[in-house]
Order: structure tokens, then sequence, then C-alpha cells
């Protein structure tokens, strides 16, 4: 593939992602002041059917345009997952903020290229705003290019974490150490902490139990901003492997942030 095909094939791709975005917009937003019904999974995780509906919606627009492409998603599972592009579907990041009315949830739409991150978008509806991130471009924020800011030294870094139940557990402790070493901690902000490293007002962004849709969109987000996003050990996240994210708007801090959290 030359680099003049890969790139009408990035911004072919990044359009249908974007029009995703705008289809999963209206879905979700029509559900979160409805009433809901809210089931368990087998995992004791909540869902409603504005998640169902919206992947099923982004399922059919990713057949009709790429029906070679695979697909893996949080509610409907995955198909044609060897492919060479993949895309990785969260209808609703944050199904209980979504569901108490918190407004940091958000829809994530990730493309994977020959099994690494390549395209990303996030859309906070309850917010108005769409996040963008790819190859060869600038990750955005409502069009305006973001950026992350340097911290070079963890005493100094702002955290972030999704819940410190999610650690819960052998990454408990590991996850203590990082926390005690940074200096401050935030708590809850979903795939929205993402957003806000991306655009230099946090520092770190450390996540465990996640699964490849809570993060696949969000690593072109992060690192087209200038950012660093892996596992806790350094490696290169996938649809396989483990299930810890550490994000870092620094090269240094996150090298040190590794340290402090790899095995």
């Amino acid at each position: 593939m030359t680099q003049s095909t890969t790139d009408a094939l990035s911004r072919d791709c990044l359009t249908l992602a974007m029009d995703m975005a705008g289809r999963a917009r209206d879905i979700v937003l029509r559900h979160y002041d409805a009433a809901l019904e809210i089931e368990d999974k087998a995992d004791l995780s909540p869902v409603t059917q504005a998640d169902r509906e919206c992947e099923a919606a982004l399922r059919d627009m990713i057949g009709a345009r790429f029906p070679n492409h695979g697909i893996f998603g949080e509610e409907f599972g995955a198909e044609n997952a060897d492919a060479e592009f993949v895309w990785v579907l969260d209808p609703i990041d944050g199904t209980k903020a979504f569901i108490t009315g918190k407004p940091l949830f958000g829809t994530l739409i990730g493309l994977m290229k020959g099994g690494a991150p390549w395209l990303g978008v996030m859309d906070n509806p309850a917010l108005d705003e769409v996040w963008t991130g790819g190859p060869g471009m600038d990750s955005t924020r409502n069009g305006k290019a973001v950026r992350c800011r340097p911290c070079p030294d963890l005493a100094a870094a702002w955290l972030y974490t999704t819940s410190p139940q999610m650690h819960e557990g052998l990454n408990f402790g590991r996850f203590e150490d990082l926390r005690h070493q940074s200096r401050y901690a935030i708590y809850g902000g979903d795939c929205y902490s993402y957003g806000q490293l991306a655009r230099g007002r946090a520092d770190l962004v450390c996540d465990s139990s996640m699964q490849p849709y809570d993060y696949v969109a969000l690593v072109p987000i992060v690192e087209g901003a200038g950012g660093r996003m892996t596992d806790w050990s350094g490696r290169t996240l996938g649809l396989t492997g483990d299930s810890t994210v550490i994000a870092s708007g620094d090269a240094a801090l996150h090298e040190q942030a590794v340290a402090v959290l790899g095995d």
C-alpha cells in the first residue's frame, strides 16, 4: 500500500468514524434524559438499550462502507477480528455515568491496522465535544489541535484514574505506589480523562481491568497530542494482552510511571 493510498484510506476511515460518532450521538442523547431499562450482564456490569442500539447502528455503517473490515465491540463481540483493519467499538464508555446523569461518558470508535491502534474518535455527547487522532494528523478537540503539556517529574504530576476499585487485587498496591508518588489524584473521569491529558490539563491516566474497546480509540488521540499510552509494563496496547493502561503526557514521565507500575 503506497503512502498516498494509506493517506486516502485514513481520510475515508476518519470521515466514516465522524459520521458514526454523529449517529451515535443522536441515539445516546435520545435515551439520556429518558427512563432507562437497565440490565446486568454476565460480569454484573450494567447495560441499557442505548448501548445495544448504538453499537448495532455503528456495525451497520461499517459493514456498508468497509465490508471486509473486522469489528470488535463491547455488546456484540468480534467478527473477522483477524482482518488487517479492525474497528473497536464502545457505544457508551462510562455506562454507570450515563445511567446516573454524569456527563463524562462517551462513544469510543477505534480502528486498528495490523494489530495496533491506528485511528480514534471519542464523542462526549452531553458535553458537545468530539476528539480525533490518527496517522499523520494532530489530535483535535472540536476541530482544534490539542497538545499534552510537559511534566517530566512524577512528583509534580496530576493523576487521573476512573476508580480505585478497578485496581482491587494484585494491581492495587502498584497503583497506590504511583498515587503516593504523584502530586494529586483525581477520580471518576472514564474516557474523558484521556481527553484532558491530551489537551494538557492532566499528566497521567492510570486504569486497570480494561478491555480493548475501553482504550483502542484513545491511543491515537493521546499519542497524536504528543503523549504515550501503553500497558503498565510499557508494552503496546492491542486486542490481546494486559488489561492495564497508563497514559502520560510526557515521555520522561511515562518512563517513571512504568518503572513504578511495571513487573
